[in-house]
């Protein structure tokens, strides 16, 4: 049974041990001491990750120990590269092996696993204020290397998420302490605690002071401060209930930097007030929408004019530069029903493709469309008088496969 010094001190971030056992496992070794402060991956946490060094590699401070460059042949030192645990012993999975005796100093990434505490901190208070308003449970906690999720198994709306984000910050403001006790299984039948299973032997219970009383065994901080920011990001439903994003600390403040820094490009590329990007994007989308309109038209004029001019043409041809998939369909349309044949327009270039549509009228082009991709490496279908798709080749190769069939391009 490892000792958890995690438990007694969250905030130890350097420690001493030793090696009680090293054991092979795929890609690397588990390393057990006699004690720890690395905390294993459980409740949604990740596991904790760090260094174990030998000797005197790295006792003067954590890991800026990767930095000395005058380390003897016989100092090691060996990255922890996750944390879990089984039947109470802490695994560390380390890259190298280390013999059951060895002392060595263990040197948490404590700006990793302060993050962690931050964000675990964090959604306990927004759970915890869940439940207390609606009544939902926590259905679902995890904590990416980018965001963390919840899921809750009933809906609210995205004010209602605002107003959660308001007073979790208020309480962050606040700056509450964090309480936290192990009761018996006696005792802990008298609270009123969140948890997702009924608990038994000794509970720890976590308690965010006006927010939430929860059972839990993770890290947290020791005041509510410490927390920094809470930022909900987004809703969506899941699976019956609903699926909330959500950003703390120090995330949350790079997540908040990275916005503005994008709303300053769209001011300064809109030549916009900061706060009136959204009003400026609305204004160049319609003045867009008026464009497109107005292109419409005189692409539909242009076509009219092609088509009157291949008006009994037969068969038919066309290569087209920078026409988009709607427009090369148009325009097969339209010379289609003057040509009195089939009628062929290809758009790209053969780094990326050609787009295609071929028509008849009263045709049927089923047979010829599959050899046609077949022969040209493409893909499309349609109805059986018109087809649309894309080739992934030379304009001499489309141009061989439709003389072959006696099509020739204008």
């Amino acid at each position: 049974m490892t000792e958890k010094l995690y438990y007694s001190d969250v905030y130890c971030k350097e420690f001493s041990a030793v090696v009680t056992d090293c054991r092979e496992r795929k890609g690397g070794y588990e390393v057990l001491l006699d004690h720890t402060a690395f905390y294993p991956e459980g409740g949604g946490q990740p596991g904790d990750r760090g260094y174990l060094m030998t000797n005197n590699s790295g006792a003067d401070g954590a890991l800026d120990a990767e930095k000395q460059a005058d380390k003897t042949a016989d100092e090691k030192k060996i990255r922890v590269l996750d944390t879990h645990e089984r039947d109470g012993e802490v695994q560390h999975y380390t890259e190298a092996y280390l013999e059951p005796g060895t002392e060595v100093t263990g040197c948490i990434d404590w700006d990793y696993r302060f993050d962690l505490m931050q964000n675990h901190s964090g959604e306990h208070i927004v759970s915890g204020l869940i439940h207390e308003r609606f009544g939902y449970a926590n259905v679902g906690f995890h904590m990416g290397s980018d965001v963390l999720t919840i899921d809750l198994d009933g809906e609210f709306s995205v004010e209602d998420m605002r107003q959660f984000e308001r007073r979790a910050n208020e309480l962050v403001w606040e700056d509450r302490p964090v309480e936290i006790r192990v009761y018996t299984e006696e005792e802990v039948r008298k609270l009123e605690y969140r948890s997702k299973k009924e608990l038994h032997g000794q509970v720890r219970i976590v308690t965010f002071p006006g927010a939430d009383t929860c059972a839990c065994c993770g890290t947290h901080v020791s005041h509510t401060g410490e927390i920094g920011l809470i930022k909900l990001i987004s809703l969506q439903k899941f699976k019956g209930g609903i699926r909330m994003e959500m950003l703390c600390g120090r995330r949350a403040l790079e997540y908040v930097n990275h916005i503005c820094e994008q709303n300053h490009q769209i001011s300064v590329a809109l030549s916009a007030k900061p706060g009136e990007t959204a009003a400026a994007v609305s204004r160049l989308k319609e003045a867009e929408k008026n464009s497109s309109f107005r292109l419409l038209g005189m692409e539909k004029e242009l076509f009219h004019q092609r088509a009157e001019s291949l008006k009994g043409a037969g068969a038919v041809l066309l290569f087209e530069e920078g026409l988009t998939a709607d427009s090369v369909r148009r325009l097969a349309a339209a010379v289609m029903e003057e040509c009195e044949g089939r009628c062929a327009v290809f758009s790209g270039d053969e780094e990326n493709g050609y787009k295609y549509a071929v028509g008849e009228m009263d045709g049927d082009l089923r047979a010829f469309i599959r050899e046609m991709n077949n022969a040209l490496n493409g893909r499309g279908g349609g109805k059986p008088f018109f087809a649309q798709g894309s080739v992934q080749t030379a304009r001499e190769n489309i141009e061989a496969f439709f003389a072959e069939h006696g099509m020739k391009s204008e």
